[in-house]
C-alpha cells in the first residue's frame, strides 16, 4: 500500500466527515486507505463515522492524547507512507499527490508538510517552521521575531524568508498535515507519548533532522480551521500547549548550561500566565458589552451556488435568525460567511476562492446538501 491517512477526532464528527469528503477526492488512484482513531468522543461521533463508506475507524475506551491514538493507527500500517491529518482540515484535490510525487523524487525526505490557509484565506505562517532552540524561542518570545519576520535569525521560527510558491527545505513540519516516510519512523521511532497534544510534531521533526532525514515544505494547498476542538484562551489549552514546550526543552537541551535554559522556563511560565491574564480580560470585556473590532456572535451569510443550493441555505439561516446578503460588502463590521457547496465545485477552486481575497472578516462556510447543514469554524448551522 501507498499510503495510509490517519486522522485523530475528539467530539468533532462535522469536521472529520468534511475532512474525508475531501480526501476522498484527493486519495482517487491511490492506493490508499483512511484509518480515524476516536479519542473516547461523547457527540456520537463513533455512531456518524461508522457509517461513512471506506473509513476505518478504532474506538479508544479513553482520550489517549494525539500522539498515543496517532501511534495505535501507524503500529498497524504497512503502507510505505503515513500522512497525519487533523479533522479540522480540508484537502485540495491535488495536494496528496502533490506530496507524494515529492516525496517520491527526494528519497531524503523524512518528513513533508504543506501550504496551509486559514478559515479566511490567509497563508497559516506554522506551514514552515524552524526549530525552537532556545535563541529560536527567545527572538520569539520578545517579540523580535514579530517585528522582523523575514529576517534569516529572528525570524527563523516561522522560516518567514522562504517562498510561498516552491519546495523549500524546513525544520519543523506541522502535526495537522504531515507526511512521513514509513522506513524514517522504523528507524527513529514514533510519535512521543510524553506530549499528549502540542509539540509531538516538533520534536517528531526533530529526530528526523537528527536521523539524517529532511524536512520540506511543499506548496499544496488544504485550509486548516486551526484547532475547532481546542479552544485556546482556556486554562486546559494553555496548560498543554506550554507543557509541551517545557518537555521538548527539557529532553532536548538539558546538556545546555542552566544560564540559558532557566531564564528560557521562567519565560515560559510568565507568558503562559499572561496568555490566561488576556483571556480573562477579553471575556470580561464581552460580559461587560464592548464591542470587539469584528462581531462574530452574528455572522452573515453569503451564498456562492445553484439556485437550488441557495434555496436549501437560506432556509437553515432563516431558522437560525442570521441575516443573508447580496455582497459581501453589506457584512460592515460583522464576519461574513462565504457559503460555497463542494457537490457543486471543487475543493481547489474553493480554496483558491478564499485565498485569492484574502479577508480576516470574510470566512469559509461549506453546506453539504446530504445532511443539510452549513460548517463554519464558529458553528455547525443544521
Amino acid at each position: 500500500m501507498k499510503l495510509t491517512v490517519v486522522i485523530v477526532n475528539y467530539n468533532v464528527k462535522y469536521y472529520v466527515g468534511q475532512c474525508i469528503d475531501s480526501l476522498k477526492k484527493a486519495l482517487r488512484g491511490i492506493d490508499s486507505e483512511i484509518v480515524v482513531v476516536d479519542n473516547h468522543s461523547r457527540d456520537g461521533s463513533v455512531d456518524y463515522i461508522s457509517k461513512i463508506d471506506g473509513v476505518r475507524l478504532i474506538e479508544s475506551g479513553h482520550n489517549l492524547g494525539f500522539s498515543k491514538a496517532n501511534n495505535i493507527a501507524i503500529r498497524q500500517s504497512e503502507a510505505e507512507y503515513v500522512l497525519l491529518l487533523n479533522p479540522d482540515t480540508i484537502v485540495s484535490e491535488d495536494s496528496i499527490r502533490q506530496m507524494l510525487d515529492f516525496a517520491d523524487s527526494h528519497p531524503k525526505a523524512g518528513g513533508i508538510g504543506v501550504r496551509m490557509h486559514n478559515d479566511c484565506g490567509t497563508l497559516a505562517r506554522e506551514s514552515r517552521r524552524g526549530l525552537p532552540s532556545p535563541m529560536t524561542s527567545f527572538y520569539k518570545m520578545s517579540g523580535l521575531c514579530s517585528r522582523w519576520p523575514d529576517h534569516p535569525r529572528y525570524g527563523k521560527y516561522y522560516m518567514g524568508w522562504l517562498p510561498w510558491d516552491t519546495a523549500s527545505r524546513i525544520e519543523v513540519v506541522s502535526g495537522a498535515c504531515f507526511l512521513i516516510r514509513r522506513r524514517a519512523l522504523d528507524e527513529i521511532g514514533l510519535l512521543d507519548e510524553d506530549y499528549f497534544m502540542y509539540g509531538e510534531d516538533v520534536d517528531l521533526s526533530y529526530r528526523l533532522l537528527k536521523g539524517g532525514w529532511e524536512n520540506w515544505f511543499v506548496p499544496a494547498d488544504i485550509i486548516h480551521y486551526k484547532g475547532e476542538s481546542t479552544h485556546k484562551t482556556s486554562f486546559v489549552y494553555v496548560h498543554v500547549f506550554y507543557n509541551a514546550m517545557l518537555i521538548f526543552m527539557r529532553k532536548h537541551y538539558s546538556h545546555l548550561s542552566w544560564l540559558i535554559i532557566w531564564p528560557l522556563q521562567v519565560a515560559v511560565y510568565f507568558i503562559a500566565m499572561l496568555t490566561l491574564a488576556s483571556a480573562m480580560w477579553s471575556r470580561m470585556k464581552k460580559s461587560l458589552g464592548f464591542a470587539r473590532r469584528y462581531s462574530t456572535e452574528f455572522p452573515m451569510l453569503y451564498f456562492e451556488g445553484s439556485d437550488s443550493m441557495q434555496q436549501r441555505c437560506r432556509a437553515i439561516a432563516k431558522r437560525k435568525g442570521l441575516t443573508v446578503i447580496d455582497s459581501i460588502n453589506e457584512a460592515g463590521q460583522h464576519v461574513a460567511i462565504r457559503v460555497f457547496d463542494p457537490s457543486e465545485t471543487s475543493y481547489s477552486n474553493i480554496i483558491n476562492a478564499m485565498s485569492g481575497s484574502a479577508n480576516e472578516r470574510v470566512r469559509l462556510g461549506l453546506y453539504h446538501r446530504d445532511k443539510d447543514i452549513i460548517i463554519t469554524q464558529m458553528e455547525i448551522y443544521e
